[in-house]
């Protein structure tokens, strides 16, 4: 590389650096969301038709857990999942080795309801107990 390719690369160089200045993308940071007033009620019969617990085919019962997002960044955010522990009865976990429960397609700015669908082994006792339900997603769009 000659003195111009030399004089080329640092122009190259600086012209980045400046239009790092300039402009600056906006960051795609996970946002968290509050999740409050957590409660679950049996799906209706028309949604709750052939459940069945994943991978087999053992009964289940449908229930829609509801409760409070609250969005605090003041920018709409997607695809926020939801996590959280629920226990049966007898305080055994409905779900083994997981946390993440589904997601909110959207949760706008301030407080709004949302509804997950669950599906729990027929043989686990009620009432479920609902732990630690937070959530977080993303200001922008993350998959292409």
């Amino acid at each position: 590389m000659g003195f111009r390719g030399l004089l080329a690369s640092v122009a190259a160089s600086c012209l980045f650096w400046l239009l790092g200045w300039v402009y600056t993308p906006a960051a795609l940071a996970l946002t968290p969301i509050t999740l409050s007033d957590i409660s679950y009620h049996e799906c209706p019969t028309e949604m709750a038709k052939g459940t069945v617990t994943a991978g087999s085919s053992q009964a289940a019962k449908c229930y829609l857990v509801t409760g409070k997002a609250e969005n605090t960044s003041n920018k709409l955010v997607v695809n926020a999942d939801i996590f959280g522990r629920i226990y049966d009865a007898k305080n055994e976990p409905v779900f083994q080795n997981r946390t993440r429960l589904g997601s909110i397609e959207e949760v706008p700015p301030g407080v709004s309801d949302f509804e997950l669908r669950i599906s729990v082994p027929s043989n686990q006792p009620t009432p479920l107990q609902l732990k630690q339900f937070k959530a977080a997603g993303f200001t922008g769009k993350v998959r292409r």
